[in-house]
C-alpha cells in the first residue's frame, strides 16, 4: 500500500522562472539516470527479493526515490511556471514568446510545447522514458552492484546540474537529493556485503584456468601494468594467441547426415563463380559502363 503525503521530502525554493533549466532538470525526472528509473529498478527487486531485510530496505529506497521524483518534479513545474502561463494565455507577442522559450540555446520550447510546461516523463533531450533503463536480472550479487553503479551516476549529473545554476534553493535541493544518492550506495553496499561470499555473482564457479589471467589483447604504447593485471594473483599473457582453449580457434557443430546434405546442396547452389564480372549498377552509377563503352569504340 502507497500512501501520499502532499508535503515534499525537501523543501524547494525557486527564485525565478527558468524553462532552458527546466529542461535540463528532466535529465533527473524522465532520465536514464533519473529518480523514476531509481524507484522502478529497486521496486520490481524488492517485490522478487525473499530475503526479508533486502526486501525491505529495497522497498523502502525504492518508495524514497518516488518522493525525489516529486522533488524534481516540483522543481520542474515551477522553473516552467511563468512559461505555461504565458503559453496558455497568450499574452506575449509570438515573436518574444518564442524567444523566452528558447533563451540560451535550449530546447526547452519542444517540452513547453508539447506537455504546456509540466513535467514530462522524457530526458532532457525530449526522449521518453522506458522500462529498458530497469537492468535488474533477479540475481542480487548482481544488482546490488548495478543499483551501487546507478546511485553513482546520478549523484554525477546531480553535481552537473548544481554547475549550471546559480539559483541557491534549487542548489540546495539538488544537494539533497545527490546527498541521498551517496546514502543509498551505503546501504547498498552493506547489503551486498551482508552476502557471504557474493563473488562471483550467482552459484556457478569459474573456470580456474581462465579466472585469473589478463590478456594483453590492446598493444603499444601506453601498456601499462597495476594491481589489475600483476600481482601473484594473475597469470599475465603479452601476447595471446587465438584458441587459448587449446584447440584450432576453427568453430564446427555436429550435423546429421541429412543435415549435411542439405548444407551441401546449398554451398553448391550458392557457390562465387570468380570468373564472371558482369556489369552492375553501381558499375552504371559511377560512370564506368560510359567509360568502357568510349574505350571500346576508340
Amino acid at each position: 500500500m502507497f500512501v501520499h503525503n502532499k508535503r515534499l521530502q525537501y523543501t524547494v525554493r525557486v527564485a525565478a522562472p527558468n524553462p532552458g533549466l527546466a529542461n535540463l532538470m528532466l535529465e533527473q525526472f524522465g532520465g536514464p539516470q533519473g529518480e523514476l528509473a531509481a524507484a522502478m529498478r529497486y521496486f520490481v527487486q524488492g517485490i522478487a527479493e525473499d530475503d526479508p531485510g533486502r526486501q525491505d530496505m529495497l522497498m523502502d529506497i525504492a518508495t524514497e526515490e518516488l518522493s525525489h521524483l516529486e522533488v524534481i518534479g516540483s522543481i520542474v513545474g515551477m522553473l516552467n511556471k511563468g512559461a505555461k502561463g504565458e503559453l496558455s494565455e497568450g499574452v506575449e507577442k509570438e515573436a518574444d514568446l518564442y524567444r523566452s522559450l528558447t533563451g540560451g540555446g535550449n530546447d526547452s520550447h519542444i517540452t513547453s510545447l508539447l506537455y504546456g510546461g509540466g513535467p514530462a516523463l522524457t530526458n532532457s533531450a525530449g526522449v521518453p522514458w522506458t522500462a529498458a533503463y530497469v537492468d535488474s536480472i533477479g540475481e542480487p550479487t548482481a544488482d546490488l552492484r548495478s543499483n551501487i553503479a546507478a546511485e553513482a551516476r546520478a549523484k554525477i549529473v546531480y553535481e552537473r546540474l548544481i554547475n549550471v545554476t546559480d539559483d541557491p534553493g534549487i542548489k540546495d535541493a539538488l544537494k539533497f537529493l545527490m546527498t541521498r544518492e551517496i546514502a543509498h550506495q551505503k546501504s547498498f553496499e552493506k547489503a551486498l556485503h551482508a552476502i557471504q561470499p557474493n563473488f562471483p555473482q550467482g552459484k556457478l564457479p569459474g573456470e580456474p584456468q581462465f579466472a585469473s589471467v589478463y590478456y594483453n589483447l590492446s598493444q603499444g604504447e601506453g601498456d601499462l601494468r597495476g594491481p589489475w593485471n600483476q600481482g601473484p594473483e594473475w597469470e599475465f599473457v603479452e601476447n595471446p594467441q587465438p584458441a587459448v582453449d587449446g584447440g584450432d580457434g576453427t568453430p564446427s557443430v555436429d550435423l546429421s547426415k541429412a543435415q549435411q546434405k542439405v548444407v551441401q546442396q546449398m554451398a553448391v547452389r550458392t557457390q562465387s563463380d570468380v570468373s564472371v564480372d558482369p556489369m552492375t549498377g553501381a558499375d552504371l552509377g559511377s560512370g564506368a559502363a560510359v567509360s568502357a563503352s568510349a574505350t571500346k569504340k576508340s
